[in-house]
């Protein structure tokens, strides 16, 4: 008998070699006809292996996570199925779960394949499911695994056998279809209901230019054509709210092939939405205690030498600039934190004077690949609310509470209400990617778990997401549509104060070294800006939105008496436009519509007698006549209630 320890904490007794499916069984039977893989000692298994040793186990259905990805697992091997009955010869890459579903990488030869042609797998792969074919997991040989490839003439997978470590390869069967995987994958193709092959793309053998260019097929698959059916709706929606075809519709910000790829040109109205949000984060910081500091743009390369990150970074930023010293060398800056260390050398410190918080809205330039470049999203330019804090090690924890308060307010105040802190950890099978000492890791590690557990968060763990320099606290905001984006991060630094000689003189004093934590609420602007824009799709909370109302006279005649509405309001810090066009008011009215202006006061013979303005809201239609005065309170009251 073996001891197997579930979610809840209690233990059962089951006969060695029992599996998930008989577990879920044990329970009830509807859980077993849920189950999609388990999840045994922390490592994901199909549900039907056997488990011979005492165990902590996790039945995974649909709702985790690691279910919807054995899920898409087991669909990207049904549309290699798919794709072999249809195209003899076809040769196959890789196809593994993503986010949102699946693909697969394949060679068809001289085979054309686009768009047209997927309805027609989809169907296959509908009818291959109906075959409730069970997924077979076969431990192999090298030898007998190069073997039965070379048979079958696919150099791809053969590549990838010869990186393998023999005795640890395993195959997959399903139906009359044999795949290299390591697995999970759900007990049989019948769980597989509802199957969309959404588009087709090139992709790069191994993601190397110089190798050959295959077809990638996306697809997502569901276990009811429902959920299907919702996830094709909130594809519309999402559609209809990219920040790229919003951002030219409201005039944000565009892009220019001359100015460069992934360098955002930000529009006035962009621009005042921008500059709200800075605003909005500066009071935030003065509060907290920051002090505004800026640095340059670019930098000596001997400072992200010593800095470690032309190490870690050098190939993914901008190569050096070259100056007529030919013993000169600097960087467009990736980071802002070796500035900030430097501007805090630039005197003695006393730890009666730390914790010293520096913020700077700081430019940085990374080099990304053009193929990886997404409107603002992903960009070779972006701006960070950056700041850092130079602290006592018995300060830590206070100031990390301190800074997670800061991103729940922000969160607060832009109407975020969903996510999850997730702790970004090394990856401790490859500690080479960072720097730094194993106890000093340990440390800032748990010190981050600590200060998350004070303030109630709901955590979760991922190993080898920390930065090279330390752990972090990563906030992952889900956005009306349900999507997952990474904003807010703060991280435990011991590691640049050592490398830059960062000191203080103690109560003993003797010289100590600082520890540094970095924080960005927002993150980069850009990619906050974008997020922000496909959450409330392009409905800014009032007292952010670039114009608040669109003043519509009626006819030229109440132009004057619109320009004195408009002053007034003006005075009052409520930002705006006159629509003086010579158009119906009907047009006028749609077009404010369209540009989601929140209000759309509308003025005439009876409010220029009457000293009133005649109020639309933007998706709520008409609100009657008012007093300016009254619109104003109005005004206020909308604009208080969004901001909290």
């Amino acid at each position: 008998m073996i001891k197997i320890t579930l979610p809840d904490g209690s233990v059962r007794e089951y006969e060695q070699g029992v599996t998930g499916h008989d577990i879920a069984m044990s329970i009830s039977e509807g859980l077993a006809r849920n189950v999609l893989s388990v999840k045994v000692n922390g490592e994901v298994w199909d549900s039907n292996r056997p488990i011979n040793n005492d165990a902590t186990v996790q039945l995974l259905t649909w709702n985790d996570d690691e279910g919807k990805s054995t899920f898409w697992h087991s669909s990207a091997h049904l549309l290699a199925e798919a794709l072999e009955e249809l195209y003899p010869g076809v040769k196959f890459g890789i196809g593994p779960p993503i986010e949102n579903g699946f693909y697969y990488d394949v060679d068809l030869g001289d085979k054309e394949f686009g768009e047209d042609d997927l309805e027609k797998v989809e169907q296959k792969m509908l009818d291959l499911a109906r075959n409730k074919s069970e997924f077979t997991r076969k431990d192999i040989s090298k030898a007998d695994a190069l073997k039965y490839f070379e048979e079958k003439g696919d150099e791809y997978k053969i590549e990838l056998i010869r990186d393998l470590e023999d005795g640890k390869i395993t195959f997959y069967e399903q139906g009359n279809f044999v795949d290299l995987c390591r697995g999970p994958h759900v007990p049989n193709t019948g769980v597989i209901k509802a199957i969309k092959l959404m588009n087709v793309a090139g992709a790069y053998w191994r993601g190397d230019e110089k190798r050959k260019q295959l077809t990638r097929i996306y697809g997502v698959s569901f276990p009811k054509q429902k959920e299907l059916k919702e996830h094709l709706e909130r594809l519309e929606e999402a559609k209809k709210r990219d920040h790229r075809k919003l951002g030219r519709e409201l005039e944000l910000f565009t892009f220019s092939e001359k100015v460069g790829m992934g360098l955002p040109l930000w529009l006035p109205k962009g621009t005042i939405l921008r500059e709200r949000l800075e605003n909005f984060m500066r009071r935030a910081q003065v509060k907290a205690g920051y002090d505004p500091v800026v640095s340059p743009h670019i930098g000596s390369k001997e400072l992200y030498v010593t800095s470690g990150h032309y190490e870690k970074y050098g190939e993914d930023s901008f190569q050096p600039i070259k100056t007529p010293n030919e013993n000169e060398e600097f960087l467009l800056k990736p980071m802002n934190c070796p500035h900030h260390c430097e501007i805090y050398k630039h005197k003695p410190r006393s730890y009666k004077d730390l914790p010293v918080r520096y913020a700077e809205f700081g430019t940085v330039y990374r080099y990304e690949q053009s193929g990886e470049l997404h409107g603002l999203t992903r960009v070779r330019g972006f701006t960070q609310d950056d700041a850092h804090i130079f602290c006592r090690p018995d300060q830590v924890k206070e100031e990390f509470v301190k800074v997670i308060d800061l991103v729940l307010y922000v969160f607060k105040a832009l109407g975020f209400k969903d996510y999850t802190a997730q702790v970004s950890l090394r990856d401790p099978e490859n500690k080479a990617k960072y720097i730094g000492e194993d106890a000093l890791w340990e440390k800032a590690e748990r010190e981050i778990q600590e200060a998350a557990d004070e303030k109630g968060l709901e955590t979760v763990t991922e190993l080898g997401e920390a930065a090279f320099y330390g752990p972090k606290l990563d906030f992952m905001v889900k956005d009306a549509l349900g999507r997952k984006w990474q904003l807010g991060t703060i991280q435990v630094d011991y590691n640049l104060p050592h490398r830059f000689q960062l000191e203080y003189t103690g109560a003993d004093n003797q010289k100590h070294r600082p520890v540094m934590i970095h924080r960005a609420p927002f993150g980069s602007m850009e990619r906050f800006v974008a997020v922000l824009i496909e959450h409330c799709g392009g409905n800014f909370p009032l007292w952010l939105a670039p114009d608040q109302i669109a003043i519509l006279p009626i006819s030229e005649k109440y132009h004057e008496y619109a320009q004195e509405v408009f002053t007034n309001l003006s005075e009052k810090d409520i930002r705006g436009f006159i629509d003086d066009r010579d158009e119906k008011i009907g047009r006028k009215i749609r077009d404010a519509e369209v540009k989601k202006v929140p209000f759309m006061l509308i003025v005439g013979e009876k409010e220029q007698n009457e000293g009133r303005v005649s109020v639309r809201r933007h998706g709520q239609g008409d609100l009657g006549s008012m007093p300016l005065a009254e619109f104003v309170d109005h005004f206020q009251q909308v604009s208080a209630s969004d901001f909290n």
